[in-house]
């Protein structure tokens, strides 16, 4: 079963949630939800971008380059690999036999070949979501909460913090930002830095599913999943079945009771600020499109297939549903419950059986669906791992983590497909032009959907910070 967790902090100005409960009452479903929906006010609006919205499908573990877009046929055999490459619809792209849907649709993406960082450790997984390193430049050891006031804020939850900014009485039946199947390193108990607010508040963390967690050999990644597990709904908030107007009404009449003790603290301003949080609560708990968004059930059984049953595909086929339902910035995780993921240090068997094969079916199904919807055009779809891998075999054909040249791919959202964008040099080792940094990456992500990177955001201090150091957008992708 999976449930949708809101924040577990501040709200709001930094109000506690006992400061809350003694201000204003718990409200209709407790104070999860409003501490999420929650906003403070004053932000330039976005521009117009020629993406309204973004999907990042984040393989996390680091999918290893020769196994999948910067292929090297050419390269000695202890560096090419053991998969065969194919044809594409884009010129001079090697892709991997196993990607052969993929291949079919190249020319609705641009695959970036010279992504690099020198963070050679699963903690970059911070760079990769925020365009800054970790302060600690690691990241927190694992199960270390990541989340205090020195982590740079993941870009989901800017644009989470802009949306609501431009429009301070903005009443919406959807979070701008969510994250699915689940939080990062939840499958294991842990916390993974990136995927959070940071400085900015948890009230502009994502609001993000959770799945039952299983034991490290059952990988819903790997099989086909029953629909009981992929039950997405709201924690903290009744099922559909449940809401019966006259519980609503008890419950309605229960926050009357505080009325006149938060009207008596409405001159400070925050309990104001409350009022239309729990009103957004209220709304996002009762909204027959909230509740419709969550139902993957209602896509047709063919349309599922096509994603693949397996918990990557159902993951991203319930992103589409909730870009179209109204959030603004999705993100898929491929983390699974042993921690490895794309992590593949001593074997390929992973790789061919699940992992690329995975991959291939739903990036396909997401693209070929996006633009039958018309979606596409307005929809940012980015895939990228933290990582590659290294140039150099390990066992049977592993590789172990290599920071410093992998792929990231870039479609919809006006970017021009069927193109490839810098070279790596004869091992997929190092960029030999052309060479991208994470702050770039965020640049562009920024860019497409209007926001300009140089922007400045108040931090936890007051201070302005700029959303992304030294770095441009990636301009030339762009139709």
């Amino acid at each position: 079963m999976l449930t949708i967790q809101g924040c577990q902090n501040l709200a709001c100005q930094g109000w506690s949630r006992r400061e809350l409960i003694q201000a204003g009452g718990m409200g209709l479903f407790g104070v999860s939800l409003p501490r999420v929906l929650a906003a403070e006010e004053t932000v330039a609006p976005f521009r117009n971008g020629s993406a309204k919205q973004v999907i990042f499908l984040l393989l996390f573990g680091g999918p290893s380059q020769l196994e999948t877009f910067d292929m090297k046929p050419e390269a000695p055999t202890d560096i090419r690999g053991p998969f065969r490459p194919i044809a594409s619809r884009t010129p001079g792209l090697h892709i991997c036999e196993h990607l052969s849907r993929t291949a079919a649709v190249s020319d609705k993406f641009a695959v970036i070949r010279t992504m690099n960082h020198p963070y050679n450790d699963h903690g970059s997984v911070h760079y990769i979501q925020t365009g800054h390193p970790h302060p600690s430049r690691f990241g927190p050891r694992p199960g270390e909460a990541p989340v205090g006031p020195d982590e740079w804020p993941s870009m989901g939850s800017v644009v989470n913090y802009l949306s609501l900014h431009r429009d301070p009485q903005r009443q919406t039946t959807m979070p701008d930002y969510t994250y699915v199947p689940n939080r990062l390193g939840a499958l294991q108990g842990i916390d993974r830095p990136g995927q959070y607010a940071g400085w900015l508040g948890s009230a502009y963390n994502a609001l993000a599913t959770d799945i039952r967690k299983r034991d490290k050999k059952d990988n819903p990644y790997f099989r086909e999943c029953t629909d009981a597990e992929l039950d997405f709904r709201i924690r903290g908030i009744l099922s559909h079945d449940e809401i019966r107007i006259d519980r609503l009404d008890r419950r309605r009449s229960l926050l009357e009771q505080f009325e006149s003790q938060r009207r008596a603290l409405d001159n400070t301003g925050v309990v104001g600020q409350y009022a239309r949080v729990r009103q957004r609560a209220i709304d996002l708990a009762t909204s027959p499109r909230m509740q419709a968004a969550l139902d993957i059930r209602r896509e047709s059984a063919s349309l599922r297939d096509r994603y693949g049953r397996h918990l990557f595909g159902q993951s991203v086929l319930m992103g589409r549903r909730l870009l179209e339902a109204g959030s603004r910035f999705v993100t898929v995780a491929w983390d699974t419950p042993d921690g490895l993921s794309w992590d593949s240090h001593s074997s390929s068997a992973d790789l061919k059986n699940h992992l690329v094969p995975g991959f291939d079916q739903a990036y396909s199904a997401l693209l070929t669906d996006m633009q039958d919807r018309g979606l596409l055009d307005e929809t940012l779809v980015v895939v990228c791992g933290e990582m590659g891998r290294t140039p150099k075999k390990y066992g049977n054909w592993g590789r172990s983590h290599w920071t410093y040249c992998f792929p990231a791919i870039l479609a919809g959202g006006g970017i021009r497909g069927g193109i490839t964008y810098g070279t790596s040099d004869k091992q997929a080792g190092y960029p030999i032009d052309k060479p991208v940094s994470p702050e770039q990456m965020a640049a562009t992500i920024f860019h497409a959907m209007g926001i300009h990177p140089q922007t400045r955001i108040a931090d936890r201090q007051g201070r302005p910070a700029a959303l992304v150091h030294n770095a441009d957008p990636l301009t030339d992708l762009f139709s």
